[in-house]
């Protein structure tokens, strides 16, 4: 059969394509998935993320020694399941700052992808149960609501990072970001609200519209300088499916560059080197990749202050029995729920360092346990000069990618992530703390000079896994896409997704994503873009109360 649009990849910019381009009942899409179905509990349950970096419904993959950080190889998860990232994240529900998008169009060539542009699209994908206002929005597909288990701690930490001078922000994505604060989250009636649960979820019953999961790309099929289709792998062999107005990449930022590339879409010499034939030149696919690295603090509690000793058997069912019964509970809480942003550069355009504040340790893979109550306090450079790649092993479709997001090549971010560490320090160490915190654990107190925090971030740090860029939008000889999302030189085809933003957004990546796949959905149907935001106290009238004639 054929299809109109054939989108590769039900993450969260592809479940967003999936919904809105069937939409048009004359419209046939097919939405192709190389992971399963979300059955599991676990990827409800919003504690359900503790798992998650650890293996569940991922590809396994890893980084390629880090040279900047001694060979260090990092785990990088990577999502294979339906809903992509949205549905094993944290469920942080951050846009970034405004400053961020402006760039994307000032300096990078995006024209139309400015904040006040793009702002219009994150409200459209929103259904905010507290916030209704220049920013926000509800009565979209996308659940987001204020954190439903909190602990005392939480509010202790807000507390110590006011007595360091950060302010208290109730909206890190209203008018400003920085300060300290609660975070809002990706969902809906104390539950995970995946991609995959708001978007396609509703419309399983279009007519119009076919998932089809397990089903791994192999290649996007070429004749004539133009898509044509994909190829599916299919027990020992392969089926080509075909589309007759575009193929959609929507594979993520590792997944997407690694299609092209094996389609031989990419640079030709890469290409040449592990034996895929070149079809088009296209020198920026796979390169300009950015993520945020992360170092933590982690302290011992000085009792049972947070969710660690949940772990425990009568403790984790009694857990799942309140989440089943009454919705309350450690499982109804996301693990890291508070947060905020601040500057590691004073001199910086917006603030440059993210924290989450994890309710216990050892929560992600690779992060150390401790034998007591832990409480540990994430830290991300937020504007990383680094520029990595992804490449491929071989030209097996199956094999991993090589993943090299070259973290610290530039010395300056080396140095901004240890000035966040030891923010991220001092913030554990204020009065407000100290009746929860006993001691810290990592880095410990040995770690004092900035060579001892260099080698610490060395061996600990982790990605953020926000990884973005690795086939750019823009106009220079570097993008993959225009600001139309059309991959330069070939016909018929598209990336949307995470991979095209051309510098990552200072935050956690799912909304900006979503909010790719919105913009991303109209400009595929040739629609009129949203009007730009325009901000009621810029407006020279407004009412001194009661309602304003929009009519």
């Amino acid at each position: 059969m054929e299809y109109d649009y054939i989108i590769t990849g039900a993450g969260p910019a592809g479940c967003v394509l999936a919904n809105r381009l069937s939409e048009d009942p004359s419209v046939r899409v097919l939405l192709l998935e190389a992971g399963g179905g979300d059955w599991n509990p676990l990827f409800h349950m919003p504690a359900g993320f503790a798992k998650m970096t650890k293996g569940v419904a991922s590809w396994g993959w890893e980084t390629v020694p880090q040279k900047h950080m001694k060979g260090r190889v990092l785990r990088y998860t990577q999502a294979k399941v339906v809903g992509g990232g949205s549905s094993i994240n944290a469920q942080l529900y951050t846009r970034g700052n405004a400053a961020d998008y402006d760039l994307w169009e000032e300096e990078d060539g995006c024209a139309g992808w400015n904040y006040r542009s793009v702002l219009p699209y994150f409200k459209r994908a929103e259904d905010n149960q507290r916030f209704a206002d220049d920013h926000h929005a509800y009565g979209g597909p996308l659940g987001v609501s204020m954190p439903a288990a909190t602990l005392p701690i939480c509010d202790a930490y807000i507390r110590a990072g006011q007595e360091l001078g950060i302010p208290y922000n109730h909206d890190f994505n209203g008018r400003r970001q920085a300060g300290v604060g609660f975070y809002q989250l990706t969902q809906r009636d104390k539950r995970r609200s995946s991609a995959a649960m708001a978007y396609l979820g509703p419309i399983r019953d279009r007519k119009n519209l076919t998932v089809r999961l397990g089903a791994r790309v192999t290649r996007i099929v070429v004749e004539k300088g133009r898509a044509v289709g994909v190829e599916v792998a299919r027990g020992g062999g392969v089926e080509i499916i075909r589309a007759s107005r575009e193929v959609l990449v929507s594979s993520g930022a590792i997944g997407s560059p690694k299609l092209l590339l094996q389609s031989g879409i990419g640079p030709a010499d890469h290409l040449r080197s592990v034996g895929v034939p070149a079809v088009h030149d296209l020198p920026g696919v796979g390169e300009n990749m950015q993520d945020h690295l992360d170092l933590f603090v982690i302290c011992e509690c000085t009792g049972d202050h947070t969710y660690d000793n949940v772990a425990k058997l009568h403790r984790t069912l009694w857990a799942g029995i309140q989440y089943v019964l009454f919705r309350t509970g450690p499982v109804a809480s996301s693990l890291f729920e508070t947060g905020g942003f601040w500057y590691a550069d004073p001199e910086a355009r917006s603030p440059d360092i993210q924290f989450h504040l994890g309710l216990g340790s050892g929560i992600e893979a690779g992060v150390a346990r401790l034998k007591n109550a832990g409480v540990t306090l994430n830290s991300a450079y937020l504007h990383p000069r680094s520029r990595g790649t992804v490449r491929l092993a071989s030209s097996d479709p199956a094999a991993a990618p090589l993943i090299d997001p070259n973290y610290w090549s530039d010395p300056h971010d080396r140095r901004m992530s240890i000035e966040g560490l030891k923010i991220a320090r001092e913030i554990m160490s204020q009065p407000a703390l100290k009746a929860y915190v006993l001691a810290e654990r990592l880095p410990g107190p040995g770690a004092v000079t900035d060579e001892d925090l260099f080698d610490y971030g060395c061996a600990n740090a982790k990605t953020d896994h926000h990884p973005v860029g690795t086939c750019k939008m823009g106009t220079d000889a570097m993008a993959v896409v225009d600001p139309e999302l059309k991959v330069r030189g070939i016909e018929g085809l598209r990336v949307c997704d995470s991979s095209v933003m051309p510098r990552v957004p200072s935050c956690n990546t799912n909304a900006p994503t979503i909010m790719v796949g919105e913009k991303g959905a109209d400009i595929i149907r040739g629609l009129d873009p949203l009007p730009p935001a325009v901000f009621a106290h810029e407006m020279n009238e407004l009412p001194p109360r009661g309602r304003r004639d929009i009519s």
